[in-house]
């Protein structure tokens, strides 16, 4: 499908973005519940939007050859009329987003998918080129996916000019972010989400880069976001910038914030856990301030590189380790968006970890 045609298809099937809004007796993300595993680790097709975000930092033997990967997988529902429906014999819509950060060759590349889902279980369509399981973590969008593998998980991802295939073993419990799982994003009730992450993963395999094979040294680690929702984005919120640090004592750093058009904060919010013990911050206990701008030739946008980051656990620098890590999603998600590895120094100026830095609603409002 050529881009013209497929944006035309994607306005057509989510009503240009927008993404209608759930239709009475969906469920409701505004009470705490308790979270099953595996099951809550696979898809929840009757949310309204759902992503599964693996970010991380790949060692490489040599000195200084790193590398920093995404791999997400969003989820939307899709609500309209029986005929709309029966055109595009679809109830979901599958989107996945691939990136990886060269340190040394200062280049970011990226490729994204996009593809239609009947939401039956997979296997079951022939039609199906994509399908998310609801039993645990299982979503495959052509031949890009992320699977549960015994213990582990596998992403296999093939792009035009680069590939991963990646595994990643839990070194810690999973972490429900907010109230047991039932994370805030806003004043009212309404806007919540489910959302739990998987920090300080271990990870193994290879990277391809331009028919280069690059295999992994130890030391490399991810996080996983998995989050569901059927609100998420407030009147009068544009974006959001959020971080996700895996620090090099193994606690693991979570930090947020909802933006108006104005850069003010709406919401934030976050946590910060070191061994067993977790403290998730309330609402105006984490603040934001951006140190140093980089505006991207391509989308005009001005994005925040460098940050102060206030937080109950300490004031941390966040540095980008590249400026320019801006990804056009424009053929599938319709975003434009920037999401790259970062690394953090402590209020002592001591480097204590690294992670990834996303932010969105810059170059545009972000819909939801």
């Amino acid at each position: 499908m050529n881009p013209a045609n497929r944006r035309q298809w994607l306005a057509l099937a989510t009503g240009g973005l927008g993404l209608a809004a759930a239709q009475a007796g969906t469920p409701a993300t505004s009470q705490p519940r308790t979270l099953i595993f595996p099951r809550d680790a696979g898809a929840h097709t009757d949310f309204k939007t759902e992503w599964w975000y693996l970010t991380g930092w790949a060692n490489r033997p040599e000195a200084q050859a790193a590398y920093g990967f995404q791999i997400t997988f969003f989820r939307s529902r899709v609500e309209g009329t029986q005929s709309m429906r029966s055109r595009l014999a679809a109830r979901q819509l599958l989107f996945a987003h691939a990136a990886l950060t060269d340190v040394a060759g200062k280049r970011l590349w990226h490729d994204q998918r996009i593809a239609r889902w009947s939401g039956e279980a997979p296997g079951q369509n022939p039609a199906d080129s994509a399908s998310a399981s609801s039993l645990d973590t299982g979503v495959v969008l052509q031949d890009w996916s992320l699977l549960r593998e015994g213990a582990d998980l596998h992403a296999a991802i093939r792009a035009e000019n680069f590939s991963m295939d990646l595994r990643f073993a839990s070194t810690q419990p999973l972490l429900l972010q907010g109230d047991q799982g039932l994370s805030r994003k806003g004043p009212n009730a309404s806007q919540t989400s489910y959302y739990y992450s998987l920090p300080q993963l271990q990870v193994s395999g290879s990277l391809t880069l331009q028919g280069k094979s690059l295999q992994l040294a130890s030391g490399s680690t991810a996080w996983l976001d998995h989050e569901w929702s059927q609100q998420l984005l407030q009147g009068g919120a544009v974006g959001w910038d959020w971080l996700g640090i895996n620090l090099f004592d193994g606690s693991a750093l979570t930090a947020f914030r909802l933006r108006d058009q104005s850069g003010e904060a709406v919401w934030d919010g976050g946590s910060f856990r070191a061994g067993s013990s977790l403290y998730t911050f309330r609402q105006g206990e984490v603040s934001f301030k951006a140190l140093r701008f980089w505006r991207s030739p391509a989308s005009r946008a001005n994005y925040p590189v460098e940050w102060l980051l206030r937080t109950p656990a300490d004031f941390y620098t966040v540095k980008a380790v590249l400026d320019n890590q801006e990804l056009d999603s424009s053929n599938s998600t319709g975003a434009i968006y920037w999401e790259g590895l970062c690394e953090v120094w402590d209020s002592n100026n001591k480097k204590v970890g690294r992670g990834y830095l996303e932010m969105t609603g810059y170059a545009s409002p972000l819909r939801m």
